[in-house]
């Protein structure tokens, strides 16, 4: 399979970045209440608290995981999480950061993840470099790894532009920062067999350029593939 064009130039600008942007956003969760609130949700949904519909215990994927902050997270919640990213580089700062946690490096796009093992999969703004029309069968390729009853949480820059980065982290980079409008993201999802469960849109913080959107999805039953 020939690897779309973006992630060639999404590989070498992580590569490039990953030192210092674990440098720079190593704490940014602390500030976040509501982002924290929403990764609590999810793991609660996840580890079948309450009587939900959850994952059963099933691990989680955070998929696009940059220096693992997010996937150690997670792990503090108790729920069994690895980690997969594009970037070598990025996975080397999360192993050496976590060493207890498990880190592959891969493509989201096509995961080497068999059907329906996974109770949980987060993307923490992993997607936002994805073409719009890359969306679709990305939203396929995590459906087809969660488990009946598995949950997905999307975190995303909410809007509709495209951002051209060409500086970011002190290093130079080729990127395009997708915004995405909530209901696109809910009705895309819906069309891979993920049901919206919740969303919030937040304002900007003070280093934002952009609301942030937070969708959690369930996959009430098994999607044929292929």
């Amino acid at each position: 399979m020939t690897e779309s064009s973006y992630l060639s130039s999404v590989r070498a600008s992580y590569d490039a970045v990953a030192v210092d942007y674990a440098r720079l956003v190593g704490p940014d969760l602390a500030g976040k209440p509501l982002d924290r609130a929403m990764l609590a949700a999810f793991a609660k949904c996840v580890r079948g608290d309450g009587g939900s519909r959850g994952g059963g215990g099933r691990a989680v994927a955070d998929l696009g995981c940059g220096p693992g902050r997010v996937t150690a997270h997670l792990d503090g919640l108790g729920v069994r999480t690895f980690g997969v990213d594009l970037s070598p580089a990025m996975v080397a700062v999360a192993r050496r950061t976590y060493p207890g946690l498990r880190f592959e490096v891969g493509s989201m796009a096509a995961l080497d993840v068999a059907d329906g093992v996974l109770g949980g999969v987060l993307a923490w703004y992993s997607t936002v470099h994805t073409p719009p029309s890359e969306l679709p069968g990305l939203f396929v390729e995590f459906a087809r790894v969660l488990a009946p009853g598995g949950h997905l949480l999307i975190a995303f820059k909410a809007g509709d532009e495209r951002v051209r980065l060409d500086h970011a982290y002190g290093h130079p980079v080729d990127l395009d920062v997708y915004w995405t409008p909530p209901d696109r993201i809910a009705g895309l999802l819906a069309g891979a067999g993920l049901a919206e469960v919740a969303r919030l849109v937040r304002a900007p913080d003070a280093l934002e350029n952009s609301p942030q959107g937070f969708l959690l999805a369930r996959k009430d039953q098994a999607v044929p593939f292929g």
